[in-house]
């Protein structure tokens, strides 16, 4: 290894440019080589220091031969360095861009987390499979690290959904540069359910779904009214009359664009006699929910807030309800309540069971259950007890 490390850093200058580093001296050539063989700890600790300084003043001006033979000489030292010397080299590579990655990929492993630290939440050397491989098998010290990335993908967030704790969970949500799936916002919302913080950090996000924002402050007023109720119970009326129209005012504000869109898009075509059945099936089957809701609801005759509020309860009962009541066959049913798996990450419906249930249900009896609703949602606050 001495050998190559001679050879190939001895000149260190850019052809091209002419800028680069200075030459490495021989000694330090023999002092590497000497102290892998019979140097103390301390000395190697030294030496260590000494081949980063060089790394770190001439990272930008290295090949990428050069770089590799980095590795090899960082790889052959840590191996036999201890753990403040490892954090320290972790911590003054992290911020480099091309820092060697093998030796990235050691630090990135370490249980050591002021080690792994550094590397997991800065370096731009680890690949995806290495970040991956770490948010599955290490520590909550490991995730919250790699929490705090610049990126992180939707492949990267599912994890730290499914493995992190509640300050994983804030920090991965907080960082505006996360990136999420259906599957992990689906998983998200039911992890923040009752924690408060936690809900308003997954609701400020602007790329979060309109039907998993809906379900997240449906979930978000409940716990809010249990514990202003508590803690105020001679206030329980007022208490419920706030939170309802906090409630409708977020969704007056959370309209997007998209949604407003969808919406004049079915009312045109249910005003024209156009929106039919097989118009919603249709989208259902593209995957558009807005469109979808729309639909159901105009078919149904029931108001497109109502019927959103059906559509994103996690039973399937509801969605089956408004399909009856609107006519429709099991096949679009059917195609309804795949969309909603979907989009939400949901476990799949045992649809033999689904179907059996549907075609018990009388349109009487869904037409009943929709006046409940209607009730339900005119129903005024209650009045506290005097």
């Amino acid at each position: 290894m001495g050998s190559r490390f001679a050879k190939s850093a001895g000149n260190t200058t850019d052809k091209t440019t002419g800028k680069g580093p200075s030459k490495i001296s021989e000694n330090l050539l023999d002092e590497l080589q000497e102290t892998l063989s019979h140097g103390s700890v301390a000395r190697r600790v030294e030496t260590l220091r000494r081949v980063t300084d060089l790394f770190v003043n001439g990272a930008v001006d290295y090949s990428d031969e050069q770089i590799a033979l980095f590795d090899d000489v960082f790889q052959c030292l840590i191996d036999r360095i201890e753990t403040s010397a490892k954090a320290l080299l972790a911590s003054r590579l992290a911020p480099i861009d091309t820092a060697p990655p093998a030796t990235m990929r050691t630090l990135a492993l370490d249980d050591v987390i002021e080690i792994a630290g550094p590397v997991l939440s800065k370096s731009e050397r680890l690949d995806e499979a290495t970040l991956i491989e770490v948010a599955r098998n290490k520590s909550q010290a490991h995730l919250e690290a790699i929490s705090m990335r610049r990126i992180l993908s939707d492949a990267l967030t599912d994890v730290l959904a499914m493995r992190g704790n509640d300050e994983v969970i804030r920090r991965t949500v907080d960082n505006p540069g996360a990136r999420f799936s259906q599957g992990g916002f689906e998983r998200l919302v039911d992890r923040v359910d009752g924690n408060d913080g936690l809900v308003t950090c997954l609701g400020l996000r602007p790329d979060l779904p309109r039907h998993h924002y809906l379900k997240l402050v449906a979930k978000a007023s409940l716990s809010v009214r249990r514990k202003l109720e508590a803690a105020h119970p001679d206030k329980a009326g007022d208490v419920a009359s706030a939170v309802q129209e906090v409630t409708q005012r977020v969704r007056a504000a959370t309209m997007t664009r998209h949604t407003e869109m969808a919406r004049a898009l079915v009312k045109s075509l249910f005003e024209d006699g156009r929106l039919n059945e097989h118009q919603v099936t249709a989208f259902a089957e593209q995957g558009k929910f807005d469109e979808t809701n729309a639909g159901l609801a105009a078919l149904a005759g029931v108001p497109v807030e109502m019927a959103e509020n059906i559509m994103i309860e996690s039973r399937t009962e509801g969605v089956m309800i408004l399909a009856r009541v609107a006519g429709m066959s099991w096949s679009s049913v059917r195609a309804i309540i795949a969309m909603r798996e979907k989009l939400s990450g949901a476990p799949p419906t045992d649809m033999l069971s689904a179907r059996e249930t549907y075609d018990a249900l009388r349109s009487s009896t869904a037409q009943q259950v929709l006046r409940f609703h209607r009730m339900q949602q005119n129903a005024p606050s209650p009045v506290p007890a005097a």
